[in-house]
């Protein structure tokens, strides 16, 4: 049996047994993430498609399976799926212009000896390609975090109906600050644990560390997940304040009509 599907029978079995009908769920989004994401790419390889915008698409997509198809359509979900949207729409503008002035698209020097007897004039823009690399890179962890701040205060507010619109964003700002030390940590793990190969390579060409840092292949994915680092601390902020507002709002409301 294939490797891989031996190991999606077990992560599927997993799932179902941990997760129950939930955990049945988040692998059927997995696979409709994945299908989303191969779907996207394989229209980039259209010369008048432009990728950034198949990225968004893309990514909004992703955030309303993940949150809508798992969670269901509530409070928690809504503005999680809104700070999400927001926090990609102000790192937009960021990331086109730090990926055009940083100069990382296309393949790095290293990459050159496999790639000499293809043509590199393919008609696409790789500025945008690695623009959209770098946002589908952020999309996972914001969508984490930003779920993570609104259930738990979607709770307090239920316990508590009557914390003020203050209190209960300064309890999603500590809500935060504890899930932006464990996911910064995860997202810079993720990205050693993925170019070990990459770093012994460096070593074994004998790259000293100015070269190692300033090496294409290594800097794309770095910035990446640096990028992905602000996309969480941004959400942040953003997922409490439209939280607090909604709650509070909504509360008022309900008690006028009654």
């Amino acid at each position: 049996m294939n490797v891989l599907v031996l190991l999606s029978i077990i992560l599927f079995a997993l799932m179902a047994i941990i997760g129950g009908k939930k955990g049945v769920k988040s692998f059927i989004a997995l696979l409709l993430n994945f299908v989303i994401l191969l779907g996207t790419v394989l229209v980039m390889n259209d010369p008048n498609a432009n990728p950034i915008w198949l990225t968004l698409i893309a990514c909004a997509l992703i955030s309303a399976i993940s949150l809508f198809y798992i969670n269901s359509v509530n409070s928690k979900t809504v503005m999680a799926f809104i700070s999400t949207i927001v926090t990609l729409i102000i790192l937009l503008a960021f990331i086109i212009v730090m990926t055009d002035q940083s100069m990382i698209q296309g393949f790095g020097e290293e990459e050159t000896d496999e790639l000499v007897v293809f043509s590199l004039h393919i008609g696409i823009d790789f500025v945008k390609v690695a623009t959209s690399v770098i946002i589908m890179g952020t999309i996972g962890a914001i969508i984490d975090t930003a779920i993570s701040i609104t259930s738990p205060m979607r709770e307090i507010h239920y316990h508590n109906p009557s914390i003020s619109r203050k209190e209960l964003f300064l309890a999603g700002i500590r809500i935060g600050r504890d899930i932006l030390n464990t996911s910064t940590n995860t997202l810079f793990f993720a990205f050693f644990g993925s170019s070990m190969g990459l770093l012994m390579w460096f070593k074994d060409l004998s790259y000293s560390f100015g070269e190692m840092v300033n090496a294409k292949v290594f800097n794309d994915e770095l910035i990446s997940i640096f990028t992905a680092g602000m996309g969480v601390a941004i959400v942040i902020p953003i997922a409490s304040g439209m939280t607090a507002h909604y709650l509070v709002k909504m509360s008022k409301k309900n008690n006028h009509a009654k």
